[in-house]
């Protein structure tokens, strides 16, 4: 075996075997098979697809190229929670604490953000002092002591995937269905998840910008699941316009908090208790989706998720005065508003180009070695459906530097669609596939 044969056979469009697939695995993970090589078998794979077993053997390969995190100990069903990535997502800020403080443990490695979409990471490291790098044993002992951790993704999970991921957004092969469902779900598998429940988020601020790629996504990632032995639900949700009104790193912190503390916005609101319901239910406590979101509700509002994310924040190094009060967080030295030409609705803020402004203005990176400036961003006061009169502020520019913050203004303007007659608000949950 050997790899030429193995890239000429998915040229020629003929399936791989799982003893092929581990061979271009192991060996491009230990640098026996060169960049160039992986291109050309990754461009066939681009080109020519890849069954629903090709898949599988791909993820499972990839998962086991590095270490696989073992959360038996913990004695419970671990559910672990994945956003496909979207503008203002701080859903796992508000969700995790949130099904914590039910009974659902919670052991969960997210990424930084890259291009439009923000990264967990980077939010939580807006917190002063909130250690997102700790070793595995502390991350397991912090699961069985208060229920949840949070960190950073380590180095030995999944390589492959991390230099397959590289060398995809370097040959313009990011956008194929078997690739990305095999990257979502060996990172999963890898970090110890029994079940999983997966935000697919669609739109012109997600990955999939229709409905059709965001099903056939979902479709392909639960094949997965059920053919790697992880039950799979999948929860399309809408990213035509940003998540919430905060788009920005302690901008978002600071939003995640205030919904804790039980000021919920209700796109926000509908995506938490969706996905907080499924992993309430794939971890055997409650199998009524809407009674779940009611118990769920009463522990935003009886202050328990709260207590629960002020107990990991605390437990993680980080100074708990930040979320007691947030005007402690370092504010943009620029604050500037947005003002509506015309009166009329909003129908549309597109999602992407929100997310490129405030990149743009620090809150993202165009390459992973970049710095994140965490006060930066954009806080919209308007979203589709509203009402706006003339001169009405629609969207605040937080920025450090004039310069940019004038830029920002000029794009953002243009980002929104006013017209005359009345717009109806978007749903913000598409479908559930399971």
């Amino acid at each position: 075996m050997n790899i030429l044969e193995i890239i000429e056979k998915k040229r020629d469009k003929l399936e791989l075997t799982k003893q092929e697939i581990e061979y271009f695995i192991t060996g491009y993970t230990n640098g026996s098979i060169a960049d160039y090589q992986a291109s050309a078998l990754i461009m066939a794979i681009f080109i020519n697809g890849m069954t629903k077993q090709e898949t599988t053997y791909l993820t499972l390969a990839m998962a086991h190229s590095g270490e696989i995190l073992d959360l038996s100990k913990l004695g419970r069903t671990v559910v672990d929670k994945h956003s496909t990535g979207g503008v203002g997502d701080k859903v796992s800020l508000i969700l995790l604490p949130l099904v914590a403080s039910v009974g659902v443990p919670v052991a969960k490695m997210s990424g930084r953000g890259l291009g439009f979409t923000g990264g967990t990471v980077d939010k939580l490291e807006s917190i002063p002092g909130y250690q997102t790098s700790i070793d595995m044993n502390n991350f397991v002992k912090n699961v069985e002591n208060i229920g949840i951790s949070m960190i950073s993704q380590t180095l030995n999970l999944a390589p492959a995937d991390k230099k397959i991921y590289a060398l995809r957004d370097s040959i313009s092969c990011v956008d194929s269905i078997p690739l990305i469902a095999s990257s979502i779900m060996s990172k999963k598998i890898a970090s110890g998840a029994q079940k999983i429940v997966l935000d697919v988020t669609v739109g012109s601020g997600a990955f999939m910008t229709n409905l059709k790629d965001a099903e056939g996504l979902s479709k392909e990632m639960i094949e997965i699941g059920k053919l790697a032995n992880r039950e799979t639900v999948c929860v399309l949700t809408n990213m035509e316009e940003p998540l919430g009104y905060s788009i920005g790193n302690s901008l978002e912190v600071i939003e995640a908090i205030n919904f804790l503390k039980g000021e919920m916005v209700e796109d926000v609101k509908q995506v938490v208790l969706e996905l907080g319901a499924y992993m309430m239910k794939l971890a055997g406590l409650g199998e009524d989706i809407n009674k779940n979101k009611e118990v769920l509700l009463e522990n935003i509002q009886n202050g328990k998720a709260y207590q629960k994310f002020l107990e990991m924040i605390d437990n993680q190094n980080g100074d708990i005065s930040y979320i007691e009060d947030t005007e402690k967080f370092e504010k943009a030295k620029i604050i500037i508003p947005i003002y509506s030409k015309i009166e009329g609705y909003v129908k549309e803020i597109n999602a992407k180009e929100v997310g490129k402004i405030a990149g743009e203005l620090g809150a993202g990176r165009v390459k992973k070695e970049d710095e994140i400036d965490s006060s930066v961003g954009i806080v919209l006061n308007k979203k589709v459906g509203d009402r706006v009169k003339e001169n009405e502020v629609l969207a605040y520019i937080h920025s450090n530097s004039e310069e940019k913050a004038e830029i920002a203004k000029r794009k953002l303007e243009d980002t929104f669609v006013i017209v005359p007659k009345k717009v109806e608000k978007l749903d913000t949950i598409i479908n559930v596939i399971q």
